[in-house]
Parts: C-alpha cells; structure tokens; sequence
C-alpha cells in the first residue's frame, strides 16, 4: 500500500460544502470512492475511504469535502502504472491517514503536543501496511492572526517537518505543503513568505491563493478543493514519482 498522511487545519480537514455547520453531502465525481483507495479511521482500522475523509478526526467541527480524495484518484493510475499479472488485477492500493484538525495552531503540532503525537502514532500503525509517500500539509490560518506566531512559522514548520522525518525514521519523507489562501490581512502574507521560504529539501509548495472561498471567506469551496486536489496530485508526481505516468 502507498501511503500518504493529510494533516493541518480545517482547509486539509475539508469545509467544501458546509455551509452553517451542515454539509450538503454533494461529492464531486473527482472525489467517489474507489475501493483501491482506503482510509485509517479515528479506530486505526482500515477502511474504503470516503468523504468526508475527517468527519472523526476533526469532530468539534462540521467536515465537507476536502483535497485528499481527489489527490488519492489522480494519483493512483500512475501509481498502478507498469503493474501487470496478478499485481494489475488486484491494484496497488493507496492510504490515506487523516490527521487534520481545524482552528489548530502550529505550537500544537510541536513535538510533545497531543496533534503532532497522534500523527505520528497514526502513521506508524499506517506505516505496518506499506510505505509512507509523502504528507500532504495545509495549515497556517490560525498563525495569521498574530503577529508573532506569524513571525515564527518559518522555523515552527521546519522544526515539525524535520521532527517528523526523525520520528518516522525517513530523513528525506517528502512533504508537500499548501500555501494560504484565507488569513488574517495583517499576516497572511508573512506567513505565506514563510512557507515559500522553508529550506529544507524534498519540500514543495503548492499555492492555493486565487482559489474561490465559501462565505465565511476562510474555507475553500468544493470546487476549490478538487482543483487542489488535482494541484497536489500534479505536484507529487512531477516531483517525487519515479515512474512514468
């Protein structure tokens, strides 16, 4: 199994869809089910995945469509690509360990917290099954509404990259990252700069700014996030795919 960890906030948790704290339970056919696509549930079992991908993890929140299934259905035919035989019939299969939780602040995905030490305790039990890809990282709303969080992102993001890698015992996991589209006007810039200016490698930033927002101005809508699902998809196989696709 390929395995990818969805962490971060409430835009990696999906709000596509969710309009006065309901969900109107549309999901785009870029993000259906497909049984060669399975998710670790909040019980550390496996099962086929779905939106709402966070709906128990991030439970003090409403959940909605989110990027990670579309990511999942964009990759995996390049994943399967070359398989033949018996392998091809059964498919390689894909997981997808979410993490997110809205409203979080990086300081509580510092290593010790309770958020960065359940992400790594899922993707540890994930890890058992196959091997961990890449994470695919959205978070940096809640930074921007300080002044000095918003000062201290670069080196917090460094910091929780690096932990993680050492954690999980691969020094160079790739991670791939989202640069804000919503935040607060005084900030959201410094954060943003701080997320393009993270210098450690096998780091890529994608950049959701233009992306249309739901009412609240904060949340992607469903449309946004299939086109950042497909963004984060384009990403990781052009940069860390070996195979062709």
């Amino acid at each position: 199994m390929r395995i990818f960890v969805l962490s971060g906030q409430s835009n990696m948790a999906g709000r596509g869809g969710v309009h006065r704290r309901r969900w109107d339970g549309v999901v785009p056919p870029e993000g259906a089910p497909d049984p060669s696509i399975q998710r670790l549930s909040a019980a550390l079992d496996w099962e086929e995945a779905r939106e709402s991908l966070h709906a128990d993890i991030d439970t003090a929140e409403t959940c909605g469509v989110g990027p990670g299934m579309v990511f999942a259905r964009a990759v995996l035919p390049c994943l399967q690509e070359g398989t033949s035989g018996e392998g091809a019939r059964a498919g390689i299969g894909l997981g997808l360990v979410p993490c997110a939780v809205g409203g979080t602040a990086i300081r509580e995905w510092a290593r010790g917290e309770r958020l960065y030490e359940q992400m790594v305790c899922r993707a540890r039990v994930a890890a058992r099954y196959g091997e961990i890809e890449a994470v695919l990282w959205y978070q940096g709303e809640s930074d921007a509404e300080s002044d000095a969080a918003a000062a201290a992102y670069r080196g917090n993001i460094e910091g929780l990259i690096t932990n993680v890698r050492a954690d999980l015992g691969i020094p160079q996991l790739p991670f791939i990252q989202v640069a804000l589209a919503s935040g607060d006007k005084r900030n959201i810039e410094k954060v943003r700069s701080a997320q393009f200016s993270v210098n450690l490698p096998n780091i890529v930033t994608v950049d959701a700014m233009g992306l249309a927002l739901n009412e609240d101005n904060l949340h992607l809508t469903t449309e946004s996030q299939v086109k950042l699902g497909n963004m984060l998809a384009e990403a990781y196989i052009k940069n860390f795919l070996t195979t062709t696709c």
